[in-house]
C-alpha cells in the first residue's frame, strides 16, 4: 500500500522548510494542496515538480476519490497553504479516507502558527484551548469565546484583519482585562507581536493587515468561569422557586456572578428543553 505523508510547510519564511519535507516533495509523484498556486511556488523554490491535486474546504467527495486513485499508483504528500495540514484545514477528511483504505499515514512535522504564537506569548502553555478561526456571526462568536473563557486555560484563536476589531471588542467584553499576545505575519518580513489588553490592541491595530493569531492569557484558578451546565441548573432551581423572566435572570446573575448576556441566552435555551 502507498503512504500519505502529512507535511507541514512554512508559515511565511520558506527557509523554515525542513530537509525531510523537501526530500518528500522531490520524491512523491503527487502532492495534494489546499491552493495549488501557493504550493507551486514552494515546490518551485526547491526545484520539485510533482503532479498537483487540489483539495480545499469546498471540495466534494470526488476530490477524495481522486486522491485515493492517485494513491493506488504511488505515495502522496498532503499540504496546506501554510503550517500543519488538518489544523483549521480540510485535510482531515483525506487522512480518514486513507486510513480506512488501509494506507499508511506518516507525519512530516514542522511549522505551526499556533505553537509559534504560544511560544512567544509568555503565557502558561502546559494546557491550552485552540478555537481556530472564530465564527463570523456575532452571536456564534460570542458563544465560542464564552466557551473558551469557561475553560479557564490559555486560549488561542485565529482572526482575519477585517474582523479583528469586532473580535477584540467581544474579547474585551467577555474576558475583561485579561492580557493578550497577538502575533501577525509570523516568520515574515513584518512579523510583530503585540502584548496588552483587548482595548489597547484595538488602538494599536488601527489598520490591521495580515492574519492574526490571538493568544488570551488563562484565568487564575480562582477566577475560572463556571460551566453552562451549572448556570442552567441554577436557572431551573430558581424557576422551581417560582421566579421567571427578568427576576429569574437577575437572581441567577447574583448567584453566579456571570454576565447578563450569557445567563439570558441560557435561560432562553432552557425554555425549549
Amino acid at each position: 500500500m502507498s503512504t500519505l505523508y502529512v507535511v507541514a510547510t512554512p508559515i511565511g519564511n520558506l527557509g523554515d522548510l525542513s530537509p525531510r519535507a523537501a526530500d518528500i516533495f522531490s520524491t512523491v509523484p503527487t502532492v495534494v494542496a489546499e491552493d495549488t498556486r501557493v504550493s507551486r511556488k514552494l515546490l518551485n523554490y526547491i526545484g520539485a515538480n510533482p503532479q498537483l491535486l487540489s483539495h480545499h474546504a469546498h471540495s466534494d467527495e470526488s476530490s477524495v476519490a481522486k486522491v485515493l486513485d492517485a494513491m493506488e499508483k504511488g505515495d502522496v504528500a498532503l499540504v496546506t497553504d501554510a503550517g500543519s495540514p488538518a489544523i483549521s484545514d480540510p485535510g482531515s477528511s483525506l487522512v480518514r479516507a486513507a486510513v480506512e483504505r488501509g494506507h499508511d499515514v506518516i507525519t512530516i512535522p514542522g511549522p505551526s502558527s499556533v505553537i509559534a504564537a504560544l511560544s512567544v506569548s509568555g503565557f502558561e502553555a502546559d494546557n491550552f484551548s485552540f478555537g481556530g478561526f472564530v465564527p463570523r456571526n456575532g452571536g456564534e462568536r460570542e458563544a465560542a469565546l464564552e466557551e473558551l473563557r469557561g475553560r479557564g486555560e490559555t486560549a488561542v484563536v485565529f482572526e482575519a484583519p477585517h474582523r479583528l476589531y469586532d473580535t477584540l471588542s467581544d474579547i474585551d467584553r467577555i474576558f475583561g482585562d485579561r492580557r493578550l499576545s497577538i502575533s501577525r505575519e509570523l516568520t515574515k518580513l513584518y512579523e510583530e507581536t503585540f502584548r496588552g489588553t483587548a482595548i489597547e490592541a484595538r488602538t494599536y491595530f488601527e489598520l490591521p493587515r495580515g492574519e492574526f493569531v490571538i493568544v488570551i492569557e488563562g484565568a487564575p484558578q480562582a477566577a475560572i468561569a463556571i460551566t453552562d451546565e451549572y448556570i442552567v441548573e441554577s436557572i431551573r432551581a430558581e424557576r422551581e422557586r417560582g421566579l421567571k423572566g427578568r427576576a429569574l435572570v437577575a437572581a441567577v446573575i447574583e448567584l453566579t456572578g456571570e454576565r447578563k448576556s450569557r445567563v439570558y441566552r441560557l435561560e432562553l435555551e432552557s425554555r425549549d428543553k
